[in-house]
């Protein structure tokens, strides 16, 4: 059994077959899928999704979607946490939020919005889905001074062992993509094959984040299936013990 900790079932990439995606994921083991949310706007496709059994729902305010986020959308953020942590569908984490450095003529808005959001993760002890590019070292410092009582999960995990491991010392999981599938990705995958078995989840980012050998194709959650193959391979490891770690990690992470 396979859960996708991380993929945006919610987006229009999906309008039209998605019943059918979920379909081909379940084909494969994939049995539950983690659906973060990105801007206001889509919080209500992704509280829809959440009413399904299949689906656990997040909340957040996504550092790619700046110029989309507006005045009151963290209070708006705190009332919906309030409306559905407690009451179906129910809201399993604050995110996907977090720092893009690719982006520094936003760098400044996207700390005051991250910081705002991971206060709310603290205040309400739960667990946040951290988007993190060219930022691990900022941001694990960051969370080593507020110390979040519900950890969360760094999805697609791109660093290095030792930011890893700084990671997983700070009460967090890192999410294992696409990204891995890559033979040129060898940093990231010395890490891979360094982790405790409790420190990563698998995820497909779907319908970004595509696998090697599937460039330019709309990605989905039946390839956590292909992803968690290499974890395995680079793990040395049976295909059945990577699911089943990863199952029981995000089963943990997410209260599931």
């Amino acid at each position: 059994m396979l859960i996708d900790a991380h993929c945006h079932l919610d987006f229009p990439d999906f309008d039209a077959d998605r019943e059918a995606v979920v379909e081909r994921a379940r084909a494969v083991g994939v049995s539950h899928f983690v659906v973060p949310g990105t801007t206001r706007k889509r919080w209500p496709g992704v509280l829809a999704l959440g009413a399904r059994d299949d689906v656990s729902v997040c909340l957040g305010l996504h550092p790619y979607f700046m110029d989309e986020h507006g005045e009151g959308d963290i209070e708006a953020l705190a009332q919906a946490l309030d409306d559905h942590v407690a009451a179906a569908p129910g809201v399993v984490a604050i995110g996907e939020c977090g720092i893009d450095a690719r982006f520094p003529e936003t760098l400044d808005a996207q700390w005051r919005l991250f910081d705002a959001q991971l206060r709310l993760a603290k205040a309400r002890r739960l667990p946040v889905v951290i988007h993190c590019v060219r930022a691990n070292d900022r941001v694990a410092r960051r969370l080593r001074e507020l110390a979040l009582p519900g950890g969360g999960l760094i999805h697609a995990f791109a660093g290095s062992p030792e930011q890893a491991r700084r990671f997983i010392d700070l009460g967090f999981v890192v999410g294992l993509g696409g990204a891995v599938t890559f033979d040129r990705a060898k940093r990231l995958r010395r890490a891979v094959a360094s982790l405790p078995a409790q420190g990563y989840v698998l995820e497909t980012d779907s319908p970004d984040m595509p696998l090697a050998g599937h460039r330019g194709e709309r990605n989905e959650p039946a390839r956590v299936a292909e992803v968690c193959r290499v974890v395995a391979e680079l793990r040395e490891e049976p295909f059945e013990a990577v699911a089943a770690a990863s199952t029981a990690t995000a089963r943990r992470l997410f209260r599931l």
